[in-house]
């Protein structure tokens, strides 16, 4: 009979994989004394990958080859079946190229080294010399040590010969050496794989280094304007409500209607995000409400954002300005003349509207790019005001399982304001990178974010967007110091067909710690910067500059070459987080029930007391009652003592692997098809009526559970409230008066710290016998006994 199949515990499928890797920082002191020998100190989170490196410099001395006497050289680099192909010089005989190959040693296929000079024609590309190099003499160069000099190259023919027709076939300049991914030309080097790649394809390939732009939060206050003429008529005030827009780039403002028209008065703050270098000026133009849907501009002023004062600090006050307004100039004619420093022909003339302004840069705020559960950063925009470094965090991407074939990954990394690439490797089932980089921590309550993707440019087009396979985040809270966590972290996509398990990300982390007194005292911080809590910002406008300053360091991060993509950017800093989301919703409902488990199982605890359901249980708790009612002093240190217990008892249980997505809990895993496909809509919706109808219902019935649970909560708190406020007489007075009493217990027998309880009623000290005086107390005493 065969056997039922084994019942797998949900979430089972995407648990983390503890390895063992033969990592240079895992081998204990005599391993890592081994491994310095082989590898730098710096990249002991990873194992070592040799790799052949080839630099081709430049050529001198080249033959003609055409009969116009051009030359239009470059190099190719063979190594078996794997080349790689530098960029062709048009009519040059002594080019310079300054290209670095590597070829890993995983892939060895030949033990010699072809390099080929060769002249780019439109029909066939002409020889025109080469060198052979035996691997086996090539030399082994391993950091520390200086880069290998370079030095020439004699080029010779086929078979052999150095000169053809009696002329020199000229000198290549070359560095040839065997060394690891720790070697200075391992990022800049373009790795040559089985594959007819563009010089633009192969740029796309390179490991890189990125830093996100300094963003800035500017505070604009359009306080009032005086004197506006209107736009009909340039001599007579306007008669209709003015507004004024405030524009900086794509970021556009607009006040409420003004009164009265000539001289409002709006007093409305808005809040720009800014860049560094600050490109934009920022435009302020007063508009008048000719008709419906119309206005027009009666007066522009044109403000370079790096002139307003940077503020650091709340109790910093900024001055207001008034600034005269010009008429007949277009945003785009004020832009270039900021842009150029040049003065347009209409700011000659002098014009009587003035509008009061106040701006500044707040620079004491953290300006938020990312998701706010998953923040890398919090640090402030001024210098002066962020925190010292508390340690280095150290990741080692050292290779991924499971991703199907046809796959030309890479990995993303971001922490703070640095992001890392790591190279694209192509053609290969066996994807390892064996990459490592390293952040300052300032802050233990931030997450680094690793992300796979698979690269669709290699063409150089940049047409395509790089495809999605994965992420993993890594608190720091949850890592030990000077521990190196190894795991195979499960890489998943949340798609409307389900949750998929796209492979597996195996990575090396290690925080360490080295200053422990700023890290301890981190612990007693609120993390975000102070002004965040004297001068909030409102959610609803937080969401807003959140997306806009995304908007920005996808935009620059994309100029860089090789650019990251703005998919990649947006993927990593969860662009869609603020959208609706029925799983999430659920989630999050459960999350919040699950804060007051503790509550109610405290609760059916005591009613089982109360109940006698376990007497010995009860007999000990009425024991420890009494004593604490004898000896009031011990309620404190017994609280925190059984606080302290706990965290003991839990000790044993404590996770031995850092944290990550439970699917379970986000209900990923069991989340239904139409809420993922509701889940994955656009916005506004493309769904026909009927179903937009349905999802209406299903909202409005979840609505009226958490709906319910709120109210429920509300009830007790008002209930709590009411103790006091005489809602209910009889409750009020009666919990007045048992405060009262408990006052005067308190009172009479106070809490000591160590020292031992009052009694209710002290004797004092027996007086002098001449000195006794007769008193209330004395009657009490018992007479001296006859002897």
């Amino acid at each position: 009979m065969a056997k039922p199949p084994a019942q797998v515990a949900p979430g089972s499928a995407y648990n983390l994989v503890e390895t063992k890797p033969p990592l240079p920082a895992k081998l204990g002191p005599r391993g890592a004394a081994m491994a310095a020998t082989k590898m730098a100190s710096t990249y002991d989170m990873v194992e070592p990958m040799k790799y052949l490196y080839v630099s081709v410099v430049k050529a001198r001395d080249l033959p003609t080859m055409d009969v116009t006497g051009a030359l239009d050289p470059y190099v190719e680099v063979k190594l078996g079946n794997f080349k790689g192909v530098t960029k062709h010089l048009v009519k040059n005989h002594n080019p310079v190229w300054r290209q670095t190959f590597a070829f890993s040693f995983a892939n060895l296929q030949s033990n010699q080294l072809e390099v080929i000079v060769k002249d780019k024609d439109t029909i066939h590309d002409d020889f025109v010399g080469r060198i052979v190099l035996d691997v086996s003499d090539i030399p082994e160069c391993i950091p520390p040590d200086s880069p290998l000099a370079p030095q020439w190259y004699n080029l010779s023919d086929a078979h052999g010969e150095r000169f053809r027709h009696g002329h020199s076939l000229g000198e290549i300049m070359l560095a040839v050496w065997i060394g690891t991914q720790a070697d200075e030309a391992f990022p800049e080097a373009y790795h040559s794989g089985a594959h007819p790649l563009s010089t633009a394809g192969l740029t796309n390939t390179r490991s890189k280094v990125y830093y996100s732009p300094k963003l800035i939060y500017l505070k604009v206050c359009v306080i009032g304007a005086k004197d506006l003429i209107g736009a009909e008529n340039s001599k007579d005030p306007p008669v209709k409500p003015t507004i004024t827009k405030i524009q900086m780039g794509g970021q556009i403002r607009r006040t409420r209607p003004g009164q009265p028209p000539a001289n409002p008065v709006w007093n409305d703050e808005f809040i720009f995000v800014a860049c560094e270098p600050f490109e934009d000026p920022l435009v302020v133009t007063v508009e008048e409400k000719v008709a419906a849907g119309r206005d027009e501009p009666i007066g522009r002023i044109v403000i370079p954002v790096a002139a307003n004062a940077p503020r650091n600090d709340l109790a910093k006050s900024v001055a207001s300005k008034w600034f005269n307004l010009s008429r007949g100039m277009t945003v785009d004619e004020a832009a270039a003349d900021v842009t150029t420093g040049t003065k347009h022909r209409e700011h000659s003339k002098t014009f009587a509207s003035k509008i009061h302004l106040k701006m500044s840069l707040e620079t004491a705020y953290h300006v938020v790019e990312e998701s706010t559960h998953y923040t890398s950063n919090l640090q402030p925009a001024a210098k002066k005001l962020r925190k010292s470094a508390i340690g280095m965090l150290e990741v080692g991407i050292l290779s991924a399982r499971g991703l199907g074939g046809n796959k030309n990954p890479y990995c993303v990394a971001k922490y703070g304001a640095k992001w890392v690439r790591t190279r694209t490797l192509l053609g290969t089932a066996a994807h390892a990178w064996n990459e490592q980089y390293i952040w300052e921590v300032f802050d233990l309550g931030t997450v680094i974010t690793v992300a796979v993707f698979n690269n669709k440019n290699l063409d150089g087009h940049g047409d395509a967007k790089d495809e999605r396979i994965g992420k993993v985040r890594v608190r720091l809270s949850a890592l030990e110091s000077d521990r190196v966590y190894t795991h195979y972290y499960p890489l998943m996509a949340l798609t409307p067909g389900g949750l998929k398990k796209t492979g597996e990300l195996h990575l090396a982390v290690r925080f360490t710690c080295t200053a422990w007194a700023n890290m301890l005292a981190q612990y007693g911080r609120p993390l975000l910067p102070k002004m965040h809590y004297t001068s909030p910002i409102s959610v609803l406008q937080l969401n807003s500059l959140r997306f806009l300053a995304m908007q920005m360091v996808a935009t620059r991060l994309g100029k860089a070459e090789p650019p990251l993509r703005r998919e990649v950017v947006e993927y990593i800093l969860d662009a869609d987080s603020h959208m609706f989301s029925l799983r999430r919703s659920k989630a999050n409902f459960n999350r919040i029930i699950s804060l007051f488990s503790g509550a109610l199982a405290a609760g059916k605890w005591f009613d089982n007391i109360c109940k006698w359901k376990n007497p010995l249980t009860t007999s000990l708790v009425h024991v420890l009652f009494l004593v604490l009612v004898c000896y009031p002093e011990l309620i404190l240190s017994t609280v925190f003592l059984y606080i302290f217990l706990i965290g003991v008892w839990n000790y044993r249980r404590r996770p031995r692997n850092p944290p990550h997505m439970d699917t379970v809990l986000s209900h990923a895993e069991l989340a239904q098809p139409d809420e993922l496909d509701e889940e994955f809509d656009t916005f506004p919706t493309s769904k026909p009526g009927d179903v937009v109808r349905m999802r209406y219902d299903r909202l409005r019935s979840v609505a009226g559970r958490v709906q319910t649970v709120v109210g429920d909560l509300a009830m007790q708190g008002e209930r709590a409230q009411s103790l006091l406020s005489w809602r209910d007489p009889r409750a009020t007075a009666m919990f007045i008066t048992l405060c009262f009493i408990i006052a005067i217990v308190l009172y009479v027998t106070p809490f000591r710290g160590g020292g031992r309880p009052r009694r209710l009623v002290r004797a004092p000290a027996p007086p002098a016998p001449e000195q006794a005086a007769v008193g209330p107390l004395q009657l009490l005493q018992a007479p001296p006994s006859q002897g």
